[in-house]
């Protein structure tokens, strides 16, 4: 049964990470309160704890909705993303705890789970799990924030690239998976040259996942198809 505040914060997250909640969705208070069986004050508690961490905007007067995400959103992340990924992930090799590595590891098994079941969901919602371990590894009050609002679209941008029946992108994501293992490899050892190439590599597969949405393999067309066996026999 859905109720509490905990489970109302929890389950927006996860709805807008994989975009059940759509970017710039209104987010209706007393609808929320219903369903979760709780008034309407924390709701806004929920709401406000989601704004200051960038999944949420509030509008004065005309309430909350999901944080939009446009061309401008997608120009800016993908100009800023490896600038601040490269920083958190020299700052995680200098910084990490034991524990962190340790769930870390786990969050790896997880993902790779999902990756065997083809799990859109599960494996968006790892990815971000993963890469937020090693923000919190960084441990930097100047970087967090900005790393947070950009793990949210990310994940966004992923879950609305994901298309598990294009071979190419299949392969980028096993590839994500090897990253991942040596990501962790690269923290245990204090590795930190290893680690920041492996930040840009990854981060390249993130640009060519985006490349086969927009640009995807074509359509098999009949009728063309015709047309272009018609025209190879008349140059024969």
């Amino acid at each position: 049964m859905k109720n509490g505040k905990s489970s109302l914060y929890e389950t927006l997250k996860r709805h807008i990470l994989t975009l059940e909640l759509a970017p710039d969705q209104d987010l209706d208070e007393a609808s929320l309160s219903e369903e979760y069986g709780i008034s309407r004050t924390p709701v806004r508690d929920v709401l406000r704890r989601l704004a200051g961490e960038g999944y949420v905007a509030i509008r004065e007067n005309r309430g909350a909705r999901v944080i939009p995400m446009n061309l401008a959103t997608l120009r800016d992340f993908f100009l800023v993303a490896p600038i601040i990924y490269e920083a958190v992930g020299r700052l995680a090799v200098q910084n990490f705890k034991p524990s962190q590595l340790a769930e870390l590891k786990e969050c790896q098994k997880r993902f790779r789970s999902a990756l065997k079941a083809q799990d859109s969901e599960a494996l968006n919602l790892e990815n971000n799990r993963f890469h937020a371990i090693i923000g919190e590894m960084a441990n930097s009050l100047f970087l967090k924030p900005s790393f947070e609002k950009l793990q949210i679209d990310h994940a966004r941008i992923g879950h609305t690239f994901f298309d598990p029946t294009d071979d190419r992108m299949e392969a980028n994501l096993q590839k994500a998976c090897t990253h991942h293992d040596l990501f962790i490899e690269a923290i245990a050892e204090r590795d930190d040259a290893t680690m920041i190439k492996l930040v840009f590599e990854h981060w390249e597969l993130s640009r060519k996942n985006m490349e086969l949405y927009v640009a995807p393999k074509e359509l098999k067309n009949e009728a063309v198809a015709k047309i272009s066996r018609a025209r190879h026999k008349q140059v024969a």
